[in-house]
């Protein structure tokens, strides 16, 4: 008698989640403020609206700005949100902070469009393992999207699961 083979994960029902999928393929750069300070340490205002008229914002084309000072100077808020005007009609996304920050927004984005109506009722695995790095902030956001619908939440691959969530179970 033979032995036959039974793929138990493909016959559970669980829905793979894999939150590479919601990985944004644009570069990634920093624009970093401290390259327009006076001496390094003082922004000054005419000089940096100058600045602003004549840069070749091109080069931002589609690209995600996170916008940053590396020095420790006192930028005046209203320095970033001229520099945001600039590059918003040209970037695919800015932010203020590090390539962490810019990161994790746009994850955040991507989650935001998931519809977890697609999910209700559903046993899900939130993937673990990934080619791209998904910022541990994008499992938390997925976890707060997910757990109100789901039957079931767990970590992990299919074949091997963390369970995390059950309905009306807290793992």
């Amino acid at each position: 008698m033979e032995d036959i083979i039974v793929n138990k994960v493909a016959n559970s029902g669980l829905i793979s989640f894999d939150l590479e999928d919601l990985y944004h393929k644009g570069e990634r750069v920093v624009y970093d403020l401290k390259d327009n300070l006076f001496m390094g340490m003082i922004l000054k205002e005419k000089d940096f609206r100058e600045f602003l008229k004549t840069h070749d914002w091109s080069q931002y084309e589609g690209k995600n700005v996170a916008v940053i000072c590396s020095e420790d100077a006192v930028i005046p808020t209203w320095a970033y949100m001229l520099l945001t005007l600039k590059l918003q009609p040209v970037a695919n996304l800015v932010v203020f902070g590090d390539l962490k920050a810019l990161e994790e927004k746009l994850f955040y984005d991507a989650i935001a469009k998931v519809n977890p109506e697609e999910y209700r009722g559903a046993k899900v695995v939130v993937k673990g393992c990934s080619k791209v790095a998904v910022p541990t902030a994008a499992y938390v956001e997925i976890t707060r999207i997910l757990q109100p619908v789901v039957q079931s939440l767990m970590f992990g691959e299919p074949c091997s699961t963390v369970p995390l969530y059950k309905k009306g179970i807290l793992r």
